[in-house]
């Protein structure tokens, strides 16, 4: 129509991780309603940004290539090529489905965790990890599994618990093991990098009460997080794989 401004939309969804091929069941979950989005808002003639990417990092790209015995770059370029195929197969219409391992998105990263650090968001400690002496290595969260010690879940993650999801830590879990070889780890000193996440409680707190559009669950669900009180969240890793930390 002449004299119509068009409007500009950015569409998203969830980023698939590259330890697996997707399925129908990841499809319907996010992607095909983003896309199917995107595509009525280019039929009303609306300029549309849809993207999207692969996250090729974290430790279940690496557990994973370690059980085939090859290189995580090398199993995460493997699965990404075939994601793209099954995109374009399945026909989503993607304007530009990138990768955590690209160079735009790395310096983005660091940028940012940079930008944190400077406002007096990240701080330094020497924390007790997991380590197992069988394969040499700090295990990071998922490289631990054991008995959840909250609701005595067998098989629970270095990082939560899929039972009662609960965030834990893996030296908080019950006969602990190495998902690599099944041994019992140590526990080592380590220096690592936290998110200091308890100087936002008060401010979410204000916003949980105050945002009139939060479905009352959802309210509720938060705050009984933020009363638990917030705990400083780890983002570093002792693994190669990954972004370098800019601190």
């Amino acid at each position: 129509m002449e004299g119509k401004t068009l409007a500009r939309w950015l569409v998203t969804c969830a980023w698939p991780y590259v330890s697996y091929s997707p399925h129908l069941g990841n499809l319907i979950g996010s992607v095909l309603s983003a896309d199917v989005y995107a595509r009525y808002l280019r039929l009303k003639g609306e300029e549309v940004l849809f993207v999207s990417g692969s996250d090729e990092h974290g430790t279940p790209i690496e557990v994973e290539a370690i059980k085939r015995g090859i290189s995580p770059s090398e199993l995460a370029e493997t699965n990404h090529q075939r994601i793209l195929h099954l995109w374009k197969e399945w026909w989503i219409s993607f304007d530009n489905y990138s990768k955590t391992e690209s160079p735009t998105h790395k310096e983005f990263v660091r940028n940012f965790y940079s930008l944190l650090d400077k406002n007096g968001y990240i701080y330094s400690e020497e924390v007790e990890l997991t380590y197992c002496e069988t394969d040499k290595r700090f295990l990071p969260d998922r490289f631990v599994e054991g008995r959840c010690p909250y609701c005595s879940f067998e098989g629970a993650r270095g990082d939560q618990c899929d039972n009662c999801s609960r965030l834990l830590e893996p030296t908080k879990l019950i006969n602990p093991y190495c998902v690599i070889c099944k041994t019992k780890p140590v526990v080592k000193k380590t220096k690592h990098w936290f998110f200091d996440l308890p100087k936002f409680e008060a401010e979410l707190k204000t916003f949980l009460n105050s945002n009139k559009h939060l479905p009352e669950n959802a309210r509720s669900f938060s705050l009984g997080i933020l009363n638990e009180g917030l705990q400083p969240r780890s983002v570093t890793r002792d693994n190669a794989w990954g972004i370098p930390a800019p601190f």
